[in-house]
């Protein structure tokens, strides 16, 4: 099944918001190509260890939302993916084992261009962005299990 062919009841944890309306013409298409594309991006991210997923399905969720609240509600109930995008907009929070992923690919990331760029300046400017992330991912709350709040 695929995103376009919604079910006729989704779970309430997934019904578009109140008062969505979708966006039209260009901007329509716009923001949907940006969607998919973010779609594509995210499920590289799920078998490439240094490339990341969530951000990409709080992309697609994002622009979903304003260009077919119905794809957003769909992205919102995915099986796979769903709870963690749900508990990052309706809380904020990041799980563990994401949190783990993250640092971990951000760690292997600062390696690369460490080893690659060989120079000071490029390594001490990719460390400091990281480490911002890096205390950002950190602050903020955890969920113990994908189910949970």
């Amino acid at each position: 099944m695929t995103l376009a062919e919604a079910p006729p009841d989704l779970p309430a944890a997934a019904e578009p918001p109140a008062g969505a309306a979708a966006a039209r013409g260009p901007n329509r298409i716009l923001l949907l190509g940006l969607g998919y594309l973010c779609l594509v991006l995210a499920a590289i991210g799920a078998v490439l260890p240094v490339m990341p997923t969530t951000v990409f399905l709080i992309v697609a969720a994002w622009a979903f939302g304003r260009a077919s609240p119905r794809l957003r509600a769909r992205l919102r109930a995915h099986p796979r993916f769903g709870a963690t995008l749900r508990h990052w907009e309706d809380h904020g929070s990041i799980g563990p084992r994401a949190k783990r992923a993250a640092l971990g690919g951000m760690a292997l990331g600062w390696l690369m261009v460490a080893a690659i760029f060989r120079d000071l300046l490029a390594s001490v400017i990719a460390g400091g962005c990281m480490a911002a992330v890096a205390v950002y991912i950190l602050t903020r709350p955890s969920h113990s299990a994908p189910g949970g709040s």
